[in-house]
């Protein structure tokens, strides 16, 4: 499976699509994506979001930084890939710096090349094992799929600045983690959230009005200290 098609899709809804190049679920999501928006009318918009800007927002620390479930993570999908069909390859070092991959993705340019480019760096780092921190790799991607002078042009401060941006607009959303997929302002995170979201799209979401707002109101009764 792939994600070809992805940018064809101008129908009912726009889904968009947080992600960071870092977590393999964000490669998987992608993937899955690929049948999944055309299969339900949905254009994907592409949200390039610093999985890092999220995690120290919240105080988090990243799966790949806590040593048990990294490898747990690592198992979980090698599975996943197998179970899509597509390949896996993880990159020499991880995690690693994507600030430049983030960028390039946020430069001008037309909605399908930008489709194409995310695709381009999710395979090149998990398919191919290539790390999209190096600058001059992200370059070479770029140019790859018809983004040109992206070495120069991602050094550009309002390119920064729209990367800076973008996660502000995501911690404003609710988005507390990558991959992430809003539809009409409903969240889903993660790739095991697809049957959550398919039940959503067709109209039954068993959440009914006022579940979340009881869900809220339940007091601690213990808090860790």
């Amino acid at each position: 499976r792939s994600s070809r098609g992805l940018g064809d899709v101008y129908k009912r809804q726009i889904l968009d699509f947080h992600f960071d190049y870092i977590p393999p679920y964000s490669y998987l999501a992608w993937k899955r994506l690929g049948d999944f928006a055309p299969a339900h009318g949905l254009r994907v918009v592409p949200k390039p979001t610093m999985l890092a800007a999220l995690l120290n927002h919240l105080g988090h620390r990243g799966p790949g930084e806590i040593p048990p479930k990294r490898v747990y993570m690592f198992k979980d999908t090698l599975r996943t890939a197998a179970e899509l069909g597509v390949p896996f390859q993880p990159p020499r070092t991880h995690p690693f710096n994507p600030l430049a991959s983030l960028r390039a993705t946020l430069l001008d340019m037309d909605d399908d090349v930008r489709v194409s480019l995310v695709t381009r760096l999710f395979d090149a780092t998990w398919a191919e094992s290539l790390v999209v921190g190096a600058p001059e790799l992200v370059a070479e991607l770029c140019a790859e799929v018809g983004v040109p002078d992206a070495l120069e042009r991602i050094k550009d401060p309002a390119v920064k600045q729209r990367l800076y941006d973008a996660n502000d607009e995501a911690i404003a959303r609710g988005v507390f983690g990558v991959p992430t997929m809003i539809v009409d302002g409903e969240l889903f995170w993660g790739v095991d959230s697809f049957p959550h979201f398919e039940r959503f799209l067709a109209g039954n979401d068993p959440i009914q009005p006022g579940d979340v707002e009881r869900w809220g109101a339940i007091p601690a009764s213990a808090r860790r200290s």
